[in-house]
């Protein structure tokens, strides 16, 4: 049963609507990184996890992220609110779609499922899980570098904030499996070479960068994989 609750968590105001900047805000309503996509990611994995902890937090979350998508809807309905005969307005994609939210992003392009990733394994759909928070808080970092309204600006960065948040609730949950750091999961074994590192591209200096993703304990590195397999 879902229960819908008029008032949103944080209260959505502007000064001055903007119809080009509400194009732009599409991408979190109906893009790849935007807030319809989170909520059906996380809602769909929570009937994949075995466990009750981490599917009651999925779905917690994925309500949250429904009532950013109303959030950021109504950010859109305002912008585009009473300038249907404006130039501003006939430049952008309501011109033709009319007011107000559509599942399309900011270039026209319609929401599709493909921008979903889950897999069914707990462990792999958390990584998805914080690779998808990152991509939403950068997109919103950019709609707030852009903002031309206290008001939307100050929402913006509600709603990163919570991508903040999510993340590290995600982080939290991977710890919990113990699979925070650790990149095995799944019952196949990794072969001998999950351990080596194997240098195939050089700078333009010649110079081969050294770090601890290529350096013992954990790798050996493989300066010349063309000789070591001749």
């Amino acid at each position: 049963m879902f229960f819908h609750k008029k008032d949103p968590i944080h209260t959505v105001k502007i000064s001055e609507p903007n119809p080009r900047y509400a194009q732009l805000l599409l991408e979190q309503f109906g893009g790849a990184t935007g807030e319809l996509s989170a909520a059906l990611q996380y809602w769909v994995q929570s009937f994949h996890v075995e466990n009750a902890g981490i599917r009651d937090m999925l779905q917690d979350i994925a309500l949250e992220e429904f009532g950013h998508l109303e959030m950021v809807g109504k950010l859109i309905e305002a912008h585009t609110k009473d300038v249907d005969q404006t130039e501003a307005f006939k430049s952008t994609l309501f011109a033709v779609r009319g007011v107000g939210p559509h599942f399309l992003d900011s270039q026209g392009n319609t929401w599709t499922a493909s921008y979903l990733n889950e897999g069914g394994d707990v462990v792999r759909d958390l990584r998805a899980n914080i690779a998808a928070e990152a991509g939403a808080r950068q997109t919103y970092e950019a709609l707030i570098k852009l903002a031309t309204d206290q008001g939307t600006q100050e929402t913006l960065v509600h709603l990163l904030t919570r991508e903040i948040s999510h993340t590290q609730m995600f982080m939290k949950a991977l710890d919990s499996l113990g699979k925070l750091t650790e990149p095995f999961f799944g019952n196949v074994k990794p072969d001998e070479t999950v351990a080596l590192y194997y240098n195939l591209s050089t700078n333009g200096n010649g110079k081969d960068e050294r770090g601890p993703w290529n350096s013992e304990p954990t790798f050996k590195y493989v300066a010349d994989p063309l000789a070591s397999h001749s």
